[in-house]
């Protein structure tokens, strides 16, 4: 039943969701071209123009926060259609066969972890796993850029590292077109991996060398999704806060073997983790009195080691799952 009151409410709610500049109820999860429509690699500026950039603008101009109940509704619904079209993804790739990255935005591509992480995420796709980051700048990026990587060569890769150096932050003038010259020098359509960036954080361009995007306005919607995805395990590289917070909720959901098994979680970075962010001292110790349990630890900076900790937990649950 609805009043002719509410009807016309109805109505005048409907116009609304019509008129935002962003499909409330959109089927798939978005592609780099969708959201740099309008960018222009030859011209930094056009980016203001893309898509990606005006959802941006918008977010900001009507408030994180907004108490316009009619855009939160519009919020809310797209990103209830990104939450269904990442149900779709998965009936297509198994849960188990993904991996996490998590790390900071501010990493340089001239850093030798950007190096490190490009290349294990190379590996990792080549042995079938598919990559999943935050999707935008820093250790996220360079998770994409090896996944992107996967069918080239280390030549290849060293050469798309050397194209991208000379813009080492996403602050940095030619930081996203130098993105998309690699990928238009070394175009693929096998790979795939995907990113789960949040207009929260729309300062931070998201990685165009993510093949799938999950884009998200609430960001924690965004946090939980990046987390509880990552069924095959977690690699935390050096980052801050946001790093930090991860780590954490994770221990949680596999303490409490929230999804019915625990998932490894692995730290490159010995000396960061040891020493400059003493987290792995602190997990042991808790691990070692009983009040984390569950967890399957590691410290490396081995990518080889990594490789084959997340080879043999795949290969346990697979074995596992034909039993």
């Amino acid at each position: 039943m609805i009043t002719n009151t509410g009807y016309e409410e109805l109505k005048d709610v409907m116009a609304y969701l019509a008129g935002v500049p962003f499909d409330v109820s959109r089927k798939s999860l978005y592609h780099p071209a969708e959201l740099y429509e309008g960018f222009d690699p030859v011209d930094d500026s056009s980016y203001s123009k893309c898509f990606d950039s005006i959802i941006y603008q918008r977010y900001t101009s009507m408030g994180q926060h907004t108490n316009n109940v009619k855009e939160l509704l519009a919020r809310t619904l797209h990103d209830h259609s990104i939450h269904t079209a990442l149900a779709r993804f998965f009936k297509t790739y198994d849960h188990r066969r993904c991996v996490g990255v998590m790390g900071g935005h501010a990493l340089l591509r001239t850093d030798k972890i950007y190096r490190d992480i490009a290349l294990l995420s190379q590996r990792l796709t080549q042995e079938g796993f598919v990559m999943l980051s935050g999707g935008g700048p820093g250790a996220m990026e360079a998770t994409h850029l090896g996944a992107w990587m996967a069918g080239f060569t280390r030549q290849d890769m060293e050469d798309a590292l050397a194209t991208m150096m000379p813009s080492p932050s996403f602050k940095d003038a030619g930081w996203l077109s130098t993105a998309f010259r690699v990928i238009e020098k070394y175009p693929q359509q096998e790979s795939v991996s995907l990113g789960i960036p949040t207009w929260r954080y729309g300062h931070e361009p998201s990685t165009p060398f993510a093949t799938h995007i999950a884009k998200f306005f609430e960001n924690s919607i965004r946090e939980d999704n990046i987390l509880t995805l990552a069924f095959g395990g977690i690699i935390y590289t050096p980052g801050s806060a946001g790093t930090l917070q991860e780590i954490f909720q994770e221990a949680v959901q596999n303490h409490y073997l929230s999804f019915g098994y625990s998932s490894p979680m692995i730290f490159m970075g010995a000396d960061y983790w040891k020493n400059e962010m003493p987290i792995w001292p602190l997990l042991q110790d808790l691990v070692a009195r009983g009040k984390y349990k569950n967890l399957l630890l590691t410290l490396s900076d081995s990518l080889e080691e990594i490789t084959q900790t997340l080879l043999a937990f795949r290969q346990e649950g697979e074995q596992q799952a034909t039993e």
